[in-house]
């Protein structure tokens, strides 16, 4: 599918997309580095940051205690990622010049900046991200240790992108970028007159 922007917007945007064929190629913790550098300048509110990001490398415990809580459909893709992420935020922010933590109810809508800042810097690497919400929460913040006060947001796979023969025969019709909805069907100007 060729993507077409209806308006003026930077290549990076339109080639970024989510694939599941990996190759498997491992991922140094430096670049894994580099990736959550490029989420920690991410907008928040108050400049709270209330991202946090727990992750594991192909082989090692982290990475099987991530992938052991994804639903069995991820689980047949994303064991060639070369590293797995979980994306999870706090609840509660404590504001400048305050000392009381109060409820966020921007955590969500700030960490989703910061995964998309993620996304972004991984694909200028050469690396390409898939985020996925077919996993299972309560699990993930077991095993992690994930305590009250966080809530698991997604988990993202990353890898090197392989050819979509390597995926199951019904996923290699799924492997190409999607498109979106026309500007008209999210953007409105002074009213809001959408149906969903």
């Amino acid at each position: 599918m060729t993507r077409t922007a209806q308006a003026p917007v930077d290549a990076r945007f339109i080639e970024r997309w989510s694939p599941r064929s990996f190759t498997g190629k491992a991922i140094t913790t430096q670049e894994m580095m580099s990736l959550f550098e490029a989420a920690r300048w991410a907008p928040s509110t108050s400049n709270t940051q209330p991202w946090r990001f727990v992750y594991g490398l192909a082989g090692s415990a982290g990475f099987d205690a991530i992938f052991n809580s994804l639903v069995p459909f991820n689980q047949g893709w994303a064991n060639k990622a070369c590293a797995l992420i979980a994306v999870c935020s706090a609840t509660t922010s404590v504001a400048p010049g305050t000392s009381e933590a109060k409820p966020s109810p921007n955590h969500a809508f700030d960490t989703g900046a910061a995964w998309m800042s993620l996304a972004l810097q991984a694909q200028s690497m050469g690396w390409r991200t898939h985020a996925m919400g077919g996993f299972n929460a309560d699990a993930l913040r077991q095993t992690l240790g994930v305590p009250d006060g966080f809530a698991v947001q997604c988990v993202v796979a990353v890898g090197e992108q392989g050819p979509r023969e390597s995926l199951p025969a019904a996923l290699q019709e799924r492997e190409m970028p999607n498109g979106r909805q026309p500007l008209e069907e999210m953007v409105a100007e002074g009213h809001f007159h959408f149906s969903r």
